[in-house]
């Protein structure tokens, strides 16, 4: 299928690995142009070539920095000569115990995870609407539809985006220029940031890793973590032409771990 985005241009944070990466190389492979950001210059530069060999068509810009701060978020719109699909991403905060946090953790937490994908809605989203067409797709987290104690920081910030798409999406004046706003919500994917989270988890229990891992896999109905490559995938269909009925949407990709029917 062509998903109708040759020649686009895409914002993807976070994009050095995991997730990030994953979306930018789904995107690439459609032949979509893209800027690409993360704080590791090294890292970032070396997803840039990645990117590049993939397509031989395309230009790729890497920016390195914070997307987090002001400062990040306007050197990445800077190189990008217009941005048609955002995708929206940034590292969870740490788990722990809410009676830990004091309000610095939450502020830290809010902008991230809350703050950062708004204010980059926020500088694209009336250019998309001015051109017809618009794709923004916030990686967020299942743990947005089932929240686990631990990840209070997450819950509550990750809660607060969504709550806001939920109206902003449903703009008449977006959602009638081909304008669509959603969320991507992964499970357990086989990252970096699991890795650490299952090593964690191991140290704690003292027991081996690959015993965590097992117990984790054995939650989920596909018995497996999920590749950053299929939840790219997924990604660019949300951002495709095809997808411009698809809108103000929390789509899980978790293996069938969500036990709920809403």
């Amino acid at each position: 299928m062509d998903l109708g985005m040759a020649g686009k241009w895409a914002l993807v944070c976070a994009a050095s690995k995991g997730l990030g990466k994953g979306c930018a190389q789904a995107l690439a492979r459609e032949g979509v142009n893209v800027v690409v950001t993360a704080r590791g210059a090294e890292a970032l530069e070396a997803t840039a070539r990645e990117l590049r060999a993939l397509h031989g068509g395309i230009e790729v810009r890497a920016v390195a920095g914070d997307i987090t701060t002001p400062e990040g978020r306007a050197a990445a719109l800077a190189a990008c000569p217009q941005v048609d699909i955002l995708v929206n991403n940034a590292g969870g905060p740490p788990p722990g115990d809410f009676r830990d946090w004091d309000r610095d953790a939450w502020i830290k937490a809010l902008d991230a995870n809350m703050i950062t994908p708004i204010e980059l809605i926020r500088a694209t989203v009336d250019a998309m609407a001015a051109r017809g067409f618009g794709r923004i797709v916030n990686i967020t987290s299942g743990a947005v539809k089932a929240p686990l104690e631990v990840l209070g920081l997450s819950n509550g910030a990750r809660s607060g985006l969504t709550g806001f798409v939920a109206g902003i999406a449903r703009s008449s004046r977006l959602a009638s220029a081909n304008v669509t706003i959603n969320n991507l919500l992964p499970g357990a994917y086989d990252t970096e940031r699991l890795r650490v989270t299952l090593q964690g988890a191991a140290t704690k229990q003292n027991i081996d890793v690959e015993t965590v891992a097992e117990r984790r896999r054995q939650t989920i109905p596909a018995r497996r973590f999920g590749r950053p490559e299929e939840f790219g995938a997924t990604c660019a269909f949300l951002c495709s032409a095809q997808a411009g009925y698809i809108n103000g949407q929390n789509i899980l990709s978790d293996g069938g771990a969500y036990p709920g029917t809403f």
